[in-house]
């Protein structure tokens, strides 16, 4: 039975996001779910692998069933040759969310890429347009590449950028970059770190569990996904392996066995162990907000109470 949020005609009813986060393997996906059933609303997914169509067993994408059982938006809505970065997904984002509360109290925001859910949560700084050619250059030279040449780019043009970003990640460079040659400024010049008020309200919900448990379901989780056809899926997108939205556990790995790096019991191990570890680096990303709720993942009707009294 639905829940009835009861105000009386002086009180304005506020519109809330409700924002489940959580390590993978949590079972964010699940709690969305009855989360949007129970509010008779919509799912906006936070997931950065979750946009590519063509990405769907790596990155435990709901399932036919899932996606029938609630409404989902940004699921498959592009493709890994798309150019799509954070700043995009906070303008769709923000425009969906705006949708759903025209005729909803609620809307609903799930996944377990924090950046994103800062950007939608908090706001992104306003970074000018980039030139269309400047950025398909600088993909094609990636692609061609790698991140290296970029890389020494970014250092020698926007310093202060070059120290503060994460030189593992080649979208966070190659954003820098572009920026860069378009404006004529370093990115660094445009970031102001200022936190952007937001129309809603918002109800953050972080799932977590015992360590060992979580890492036995994500083993557990990836022994699925080889069973469901990862291999093959992986094998399907190997030529476009220099594409930025490949770049992630599940892919990294099985690519590296597709050229005789190392067998496939091997690659399997690697995926748990990194997936394990991007569990670790997202529970510490989560754990810095101080505003977010925790529980368990079997604790709904805690968390249906906790969004009630907002």
């Amino acid at each position: 039975m639905t829940s009835t949020i009861l105000k009386t005609t002086s009180q304005k009813i506020k519109n809330n996001l409700i924002v489940v986060v959580g390590p993978t393997g949590i079972g964010k996906t699940t709690m969305a779910i009855k989360l949007a059933q129970q509010f008779e609303t919509e799912i906006i997914s936070a997931d950065s692998r979750q946009f590519y169509r063509e990405l769907k067993i790596g990155t435990a994408a709901p399932t036919t069933d899932e996606l029938a059982a609630a409404p989902h938006h940004l699921i498959g809505n592009i493709s890994i040759h798309d150019y799509y970065n954070v700043f995009m997904f906070e303008t769709d984002a923000l425009r969906i969310s705006s949708e759903l509360f025209q005729t909803k109290q609620n809307a609903i925001v799930v996944g377990g890429s924090g950046l994103y859910i800062d950007a939608l949560c908090n706001g992104i700084d306003d970074i000018p347009d980039v030139d269309e050619k400047t950025r398909n250059d600088l993909v094609a030279r990636f692609e061609r590449e790698g991140i290296d040449g970029i890389r020494f780019d970014l250092k020698r043009l926007d310093p202060e950028s070059y120290a503060q970003v994460d030189l593992k990640n080649p979208k966070r460079i190659l954003r820098a970059v572009e920026v860069t040659l378009s404006t004529g400024k370093p990115y660094s010049s445009f970031r102001t770190n200022q936190k952007k008020k937001r129309p809603f309200e918002i109800t953050k919900i972080a799932l977590n569990m015992n360590r060992q448990e979580l890492y036995n379901r994500i083993d557990t989780r990836v022994d699925q996904m080889i069973s469901e056809g990862l291999v093959e899926e992986v094998r399907s997108v190997y030529e476009f392996r220099k594409l930025n939205a490949l770049n992630t556990v599940g892919y990294k790995e099985l690519f590296e066995h597709f050229d005789g790096n190392y067998d496939l019991d091997r690659a399997i191990e690697l995926i748990k162990r990194n997936s394990r570890r991007y569990a670790k680096r997202q529970l510490s990303w989560f754990t810095r907000d101080k505003s977010t709720h925790w529980f368990q993942p079997d604790e709904i009707n805690k968390i249906i109470d906790l969004i009630n009294q907002q």
